[in-house]
C-alpha cells in the first residue's frame, strides 16, 4: 500500500515496506514525489541537495522506520586532491575517450548493462532489467540529463568498444551521477573509479563545485567503495559534513570484505 501526503508545491508518496536490497534483514521504505513538468529542473537540484535522487521523473529518498543508514554523498570537486593510486588509475584510462551523447537508449548500452548486472549485481533487483526498462530509464526524463560513453580506440578510425556508459544530471551546483555500468571484463582498468575520477575532472572545468554520488551505506558491501574518495561529503541532519577518518576506515574494512568473499582482483585506492 502507497500513502501520500501534499506540500505546498508537490504531493509526496509513501511506499509499503520491502526487502532491503543493501543491508540483509532490514526493510526499506521510500518517500517519492513526481518531478513537476516545466520545473523539473530547479526542483530536482533542491530535492538532490536536500538527499533525494532521481529515477526517470520521479524524486525518491529513503523513508525507513526503523534505520537511517543510508547517506546521500557528495564529492567537493574544489578539495580534491588525487592520490596516487587514483591518478594511476586515469593514467591506465589515458586512452579511453569520452562521448557526450544524448540521453537515448541504444542496443549498444543495454547490451554492456546486461552484461555488468549480471556479472556484479545478479541478485539484485535491477538483474531483471528488460530493453523497455533500460529506454524509459534513460530517456523518461523531465531534467537536464544526458550520457557520457567511454570508448577504447578502434584500428579501423571507428568509434571504438564501448567499455562504460553513465547516465549524467546537469544540476545548477554540480554533476549528478544517476547510474554508472562497465565492462565487467576490464578489472585490471578499474572503470567504476575511473569514470567517478573522470567526472571529477569535468566537474572542476565546468566550475562545478560537486559530484553527486547517491547514497553510502555504511555496512553494506556495494556501497563500500563509495568512502574511498577523500574528501567525501555525507549529508547528516545538521547539513553536509565531511566523512570522518573513523568511517572511512571503517568502510576500508567492509569493501575489504566484500573482495575477500568475492575472490576478485581490484586496484586498491591508497591514502591522499
Amino acid at each position: 500500500m502507497t500513502h501520500h501526503f501534499t506540500s505546498r508545491r508537490m504531493r509526496f508518496f509513501l511506499t509499503a515496506p520491502s526487502p532491503c536490497p543493501y543491508l540483509p534483514g532490514r526493510e526499506e521504505r521510500k518517500v517519492f514525489a513526481h518531478l513537476p513538468p516545466g520545473e523539473g529542473p530547479s526542483v530536482n537540484d533542491g530535492l538532490t541537495q536536500s538527499g533525494f535522487r532521481r529515477s526517470q521523473h520521479i524524486a525518491y529518498r529513503p523513508a525507513c522506520e526503523s534505520c537511517n543508514a543510508c547517506t546521500s554523498a557528495r564529492i567537493p570537486v574544489g578539495d580534491y586532491v588525487f592520490s596516487r593510486s587514483e591518478r594511476k588509475i586515469l593514467n591506465r584510462n589515458a586512452d579511453v575517450r569520452r562521448h557526450l551523447v544524448e540521453a537515448e537508449a541504444t542496443m549498444e548500452q543495454f547490451d554492456l548493462l546486461r552484461r555488468y548486472l549480471l556479472a556484479r549485481h545478479a541478485d539484485g533487483g535491477m538483474a531483471e532489467m528488460t530493453w523497455p526498462d533500460y529506454v524509459a530509464m534513460v530517456e523518461d526524463t523531465a531534467v537536464r540529463t544526458h550520457l557520457i560513453e567511454y570508448r577504447t580506440p578502434s584500428p579501423d578510425g571507428g568509434p571504438g568498444d564501448l567499455v562504460a556508459c553513465v547516465l549524467v544530471d546537469l544540476m545548477g551546483d554540480g554533476l549528478s551521477m544517476v547510474y554508472s555500468f562497465y565492462d565487467p571484463k576490464l578489472e585490471r582498468r578499474s572503470l567504476g573509479a575511473f569514470v567517478i575520477l573522470d567526472h571529477v575532472v569535468q566537474a572542476t572545468l565546468n566550475a562545478l563545485p560537486y559530484v553527486y554520488l547517491g547514497y553510502w551505506v555504511p555496512g553494506s558491501d556495494k556501497m563500500a567503495y563509495k568512502a574511498r574518495f577523500s574528501p567525501l561529503e555525507v549529508l547528516r541532519p545538521q547539513g553536509w559534513m565531511l566523512l570522518s577518518a573513523r568511517e572511512r576506515s571503517d568502510a576500508d574494512e567492509t569493501l575489504a570484505r566484500e573482495r575477500r568473499m568475492r575472490g576478485g582482483v581490484t586496484t586498491k585506492l591508497g591514502k591522499k
